[in-house]
């Protein structure tokens, strides 16, 4: 009996390698066939097993085994459990007669294996990796929405402990390197020839003619005790109170239902634990849109990103070698990092030497702290520094064929760095400003050459923050933005591509969020509760916080320079009324953000010490009409705000052309300011929102209604929504 997707070899002493490798793929994946291919070979395996002396489980592959198929898993709905049920009862039954079989079992891990590809080495009673540093191992789902659903689950938890595998495994998501997966116990042995792997996989299975799972042995107890052992009983509620913590009160499904599926399952049998965790999963893939949303998101937007959708075609990719970067405060002295991490040579420019090197010092910072964890050793770490170069002389800038400037937000100080620069630059040298608001077309104007000029705008801090936002021109030429792209994937971060605008797509949308919770205040809604929304709906960090450190005077200039803007064109301009909380904040109490020592919150040396007492009785009319902590009602209201005035934006900006494409749009949101992951994305939280563009059209004139016309929703989304049609085409979906 032949199989499609995994070869069947015996050898002479009854050991069966079978290898995983889907010809139709570049990866193997647990798609249909493999599940056909899988439950089949479980069969023969029971038939022939008086010829069997073990099994070795590898790939022929470059990774191991890359999970279950997402294209299959984003597609089912509610009308779907019952199929969706069947197939992985189906996979489920083929492990665990694989499992069981009275003869050894072992993987052979060749490579990355991640979700349903570290499920099926977990399925053996032995498991060898090779020690290469880009092989990664761990159950990611929880990143995706989604849980392990063969066996991840209860194996997991039955191999390291309920409380181990919980935090350090399962709702953590983390892609290991193979030296913390041995440290962990996901694997048994590490190879460091890959030559020597199938020949340790034999010699386990030589001397262990009689292995079983570890937990089918007699007299198995799971590490740390079942949840009813009295010391776990004492540890255990800690576990969902540090999720809790962790979700910071956001109804995030997958995390839940793999907490509910461990803790459950870790009171029953094997093959009960297995059916509980199976129904969880289910559960997650066929009703929950926060797994459709979020595997669209961060697998298929995302790839297609990385592939370079928006990316001009025909044009030859570039690498750049030499950077001048203009300014060295936080964000030149982040982006000289990045660019030097990369391999890059920084002239790193500023009007003093001093100030220069001080820049420099942040990466000194991040090198020094790099080596002392192990992640970089110390030549590496020197030459690293070496390739960055402080100066105060522009002449040093010569020969640079990328220049970046992040110097003060005033367009004359900007259009000055240019002109004491551009002379010294290649010829063909690619500008870029790190502009967070002012236009591209405008800055262009006081270049030689505007047609290679956008914008770079990267996010703080820049070591960290995965994403960069290019900013396309009116005179931005296709092969300037190419390269754009091309550096922003050489220093391994995410590009986005808009096109010019005041705030361009990220500074815009995320605005809109910052004065929604800003106007709140102002209603005389407690603080507490407007803190509470925006972490309940997701985000990364309450919002008075985030204003805080973004400070409460640059939404101000910024507001101010576009009304002006507005004023010239002779477009009237509608003040939000988060600025009379702004301007009162900063001239009445003079406070103006964690940089001057008082915002929204009280600080104390620096620290953030909470929310300032005196907040609530500034905004509220008295202690009777301030709103309730407790209104749950009205907290609903809050996160919505947040969530649609952020989506409703994205709908102009989609219309105005400011973007273009779902994933830039939804990768963008997400990574760049912390829309909440589970959505999906900005533009994704519409088409998600129940009963779609309508359900989402119907709330916003609720919203409309109680608390402003902002929240009116464009005219074209209402005709989406009139036509029953989605806000993104269908055929943009699940792009691969």
């Amino acid at each position: 009996m032949d199989t499609t997707t995994i070869a069947w070899d015996r050898d002479d002493a009854g050991v069966v390698t079978l290898t995983l490798d889907d010809p139709n793929q570049s990866t193997n994946t647990m798609n249909d066939q493999f599940r056909e291919d899988l439950v089949a070979v479980a069969d023969r395996l029971e038939r022939e097993l008086d010829d069997v002396t073990g099994v070795v489980l590898t790939s022929g592959k470059p990774t191991f085994f890359a999970g279950g198929d997402l294209r299959l898993l984003v597609a089912a709905g509610p009308d779907d459990v019952t199929q969706v049920a069947a197939n992985v009862a189906a996979m489920r039954d083929a492990m665990r007669t694989i499992e069981t079989l009275g003869v050894p079992v072992v993987a052979a891990i060749n490579g990355t294996a991640l979700g349903g590809g570290l499920e099926l080495a977990l399925m053996c009673h032995h498991r060898v990796v090779v020690d290469d540093s880009g092989t990664r191992l761990g159950q990611p789902e929880v990143t995706l929405g989604l849980m392990p659903g063969a066996g991840g689950v209860v194996r997991t938890v039955r191999l390291l402990g309920l409380v181990p595998a919980l935090t350090e495994v399962l709702t953590r998501g983390q892609r290991l390197r193979v030296a913390k997966a041995h440290e962990l116990g996901l694997v048994d042995e590490v190879v460091a020839d890959p030559a020597d792997l199938l020949d340790r996989a034999r010699a386990f299975i030589t001397e262990h003619p009689e292995s079983v799972q570890r937990h089918d042995a007699p007299g198995y107890r799971i590490p740390g005790g079942a949840p009813s052992h009295p010391k776990l009983a004492a540890t255990l509620p800690a576990v969902p109170a540090t999720l809790t913590s962790k979700l910071k009160g956001a109804d995030v499904h997958a995390p839940q239902h793999i907490l509910s599926a461990a803790v459950e399952g870790a009171q029953v049998s094997v093959d009960r634990a297995l059916e509980i965790e199976n129904r969880y999963f289910v559960d997650l893939v066929c009703n929950s849109p926060q797994s459709t949303n979020m595997i669209q998101a961060f697998f298929f937007d995302l790839q297609a990103i990385n592939k370079g959708r928006s990316r001009p075609d025909g044009v030859e990719r570039r690498t750049a070698s030499r950077v001048a970067v203009l300014g060295a405060g936080m964000m030149g002295a982040g982006i000289a990092w990045s660019c030097a991490k990369a391999g890059m040579d920084v002239v790193l420019l500023d009007t003093t030497f001093d100030k220069a090197d001080h820049g420099k010092d942040y990466s000194r910072g991040l090198a020094d702290k790099a080596r002392d964890r192990g992640r970089m050793s110390a030549d590496d770490a020197e030459a690293l520094l070496d390739r960055i170069t402080p100066t105060a002389d522009a002449a040093e800038t010569a020969g640079c064929d990328l220049m970046i400037e992040a110097v003060f937000e005033d367009p004359q100080v900007k259009a000055d760095i240019y002109a004491a620069v551009e002379p010294h630059l290649a010829d063909d040298a690619l500008l870029c400003s790190n502009t967070s608001t002012l236009p591209i077309t405008d800055l262009a104007e006081s270049l030689q050459r505007p047609e290679d000029f956008l914008g770079l705008h990267f996010f703080s801090p820049v070591d960290k923050m995965p994403l960069v936002e290019i900013v396309r021109g009116e005179r931005t030429s296709p092969e300037a933005l190419a390269r754009a792209f091309d550096v922003v994937q050489q220093i391994a971060k995410t590009p986005i591509v808009v096109n010019d605008s005041r705030g361009f797509f990220t500074s815009r949308v995320i605005g809109t969020f910052l004065n929604e919770a800003v106007t709140a205040v102002g209603e005389g809604i407690s603080p507490v509760m407007v803190e509470r929304a925006g972490s309940a709906a997701g985000y990364p960090a309450p919002p008075l916080q985030l204003m805080d450190e973004l400070t409460l005077t640059l939404p101000r200039l910024i507001e101010k320079a576009a009304a002006d803007a507005d004023a010239a064109a002779g477009i009237e301009r509608e003040r939000h009324p988060a600025f009379d909380v702004l301007d009162r904040m900063v001239e009445e109490f003079d406070r103006g953000g964690r940089s001057s020592g008082a915002g929204f919150h009280d600080y104390e040396d620096g620290r953030r010490v909470g929310l300032w007492p005196g907040l609530a009785e500034a905004f509220g009319a008295d202690p009777d009409t301030h709103r309730r902590d407790d209104d749950d009602a009205l907290l609903v209201d809050l996160q919505e705000r947040m969530l649609f005035a952020e989506a409703l934006e994205t709908v102009k900006c989609l219309d105005e052309g400011v973007i273009e494409t779902f994933p830039d749009a939804n990768i963008g949101s997400i990574f760049g300011i912390g829309f909440p992951a589970w959505t999906g994305g900005v533009a994704q939280y519409v088409d998600g929102y129940p009963g779609g563009t309508t359900g989402f059209v119907a709330r916003c004139k609720e919203l409309a209604d109680r608390w402003g016309d902002r929240f009116t929703p464009p005219a074209s989304l209402v005709a989406r929504a009139e036509a029953g049609e989605p806000l993104r085409p269908q055929d943009t979906r699940g792009w691969s």
